[in-house]
């Protein structure tokens, strides 16, 4: 029966991936197009500022919320109205952060004023947002999958109506309205997501005042297993927000220009990484379907069905990535130009393709150590991964190789950080 839960859950996920994906790439085509890459170049630089805030304002709620709900210890209304509390103030504070801090994040640390509106928009997405993650971590402790695929595939559909049609409108105020847009449609499609999340529960959900007022103890549950799961992917966040930073810094050192930065780095993180993540949607299907089985197998002691399904779990990642890896390496002007209408970042493409090989199990290696309870574990591998990608930026663009510093440093990131966490879940499984 589990079986069969775990391979339903991941069939799901995987054919909403992959439409999502499939209206992700579209989007991704009619952005470029709309906004160049020269807009692409400064999306990309606030990106990583984004991402951080992303996972800050979820801190982790999703898997802590997706685990106590998959054991069925506690009632599970009180679990999200306690946890969204905890989220709401949060995420104000989190507002305020950013907007004391965007005019040093613009000017000083990135060096392009253009940056600071769509800076300024990433704090208006951060409530909505933590109460979208939060919702989907209780679908998940369910291991009900169809309502976060409906959810998704509709934030994609409403993204790319409003990217089509008042994008143009604002790149005709600036190149930074149009990227500050970019950012803040994610308020309409995450209150969209929330609507549909909300039209899937039970018919006769009910919700009594108790259970809306925030339970000590179930915050201090969901914070237990939250602030650990954070912690990896919060360090992983600050690497890539620090990424920006660090190359813009040391390269106009030692005399490339801001618009040489800018663009190249739109060119590697806008296209040539986009494109290698094509296959991630499978891995990261995998992996959000093997968290609540995990978790069960492993607390209940079978560890057996435990290591069967982490390994049929990476297999199905890493054939996955290999074909579509092998696609990418033979004929990467194609899909370039496919999916960004150019073959700029070919030679970039070709060098990153191989290793991204074993980047695709690292998904469902992190779920694996995050059900076992494992996660602090895996933050210290996370920490010298991101530690070590930073002194190789920061070393090799003094010795001015263009843009190949970020290339060289995210290879030995991935090798580290995957091979780390491979020999952690093979330690876990046998001192069980």
């Amino acid at each position: 029966m589990n079986k069969n839960i775990f391979i339903k859950s991941t069939l799901i996920l995987v054919l909403g991936g992959f439409l999502t994906k499939i209206l992700g790439m579209i989007i991704k085509v009619f952005t470029t197009r709309i906004v160049g890459t020269e807009g692409i170049g400064l999306y990309m630089l606030i990106t990583p500022t984004f991402n951080l805030f992303i996972t800050l304002s979820q801190l982790g709620f999703p898997i802590a919320i997706s685990k106590l709900v998959s054991e069925d210890k506690t009632n599970n209304k009180k679990i999200i109205f306690s946890t969204i509390f905890v989220s709401i103030i949060f995420n104000t504070l989190l507002i305020l952060l950013i907007f004391l801090i965007a005019p040093f994040m613009s000017n000083i640390l990135l060096k392009n004023s253009n940056t600071y509106l769509p800076i300024v928009c990433i704090g208006f997405t951060l409530p909505f947002i933590g109460i979208s993650s939060i919702a989907r971590g209780y679908f998940f402790g369910k291991q009900k999958m169809i309502p976060h695929v409906v959810s998704n595939v509709f934030e994609q559909i409403i993204r790319l109506i409003i990217i089509i049609f008042i994008t143009p409108i604002l790149l005709k105020r600036g190149i930074n309205f149009a990227v500050a847009g970019l950012v803040i449609y994610n308020v309409v499609s995450e209150l969209l997501s929330i609507l549909i999340l909300y039209f899937y529960l039970p018919k006769k959900f009910r919700v009594t005042k108790e259970e809306l007022k925030p339970d000590k103890s179930i915050i201090k549950d969901v914070m237990q297993i939250s602030i650990p799961t954070t912690s990896s992917r919060l360090v992983g966040s600050l690497g890539y927000f620090l990424e920006p930073i660090i190359i813009t810094q040391t390269m106009l050192l030692v005399g490339y220009s801001t618009k040489f930065i800018t663009y190249e780095y739109g060119i590697i993180s806008g296209y040539v990484i986009q494109t290698l993540l094509m296959p991630s949607f499978f891995a990261m299907a995998i992996s959000q379907a093997l968290i609540p089985v995990i978790s069960k197998s492993y607390s209940n002691g079978h560890i057996k069905h435990a290591k069967e399904k982490i390994k049929q779990a990476c297999v199905i990642s890493f054939s996955i990535g290999l074909i579509v890896t092998s696609a990418l390496i033979i004929f990467p002007k194609f899909f370039l130009k496919l999916f960004y209408n150019t073959t700029e970042g070919v030679n970039y493409l070709r060098v990153l393709a191989p290793f991204f090989l074993i980047f695709y199990i690292q998904g469902p290696l992190t779920s694996a150590l995050q059900a076992m309870n494992k996660a602090r574990d895996a933050f210290s591998a996370t920490l010298i991964g991101i530690i070590i990608k930073c002194i190789l930026l920061f070393g090799l663009s003094l010795l001015r190789i263009g843009m190949y510093p970020l290339i060289i440093a995210t290879i030995v990131n991935v090798l580290y950080v995957t091979l780390h966490h491979y020999k952690l879940v093979n330690k876990s499984l046998k001192n069980k």
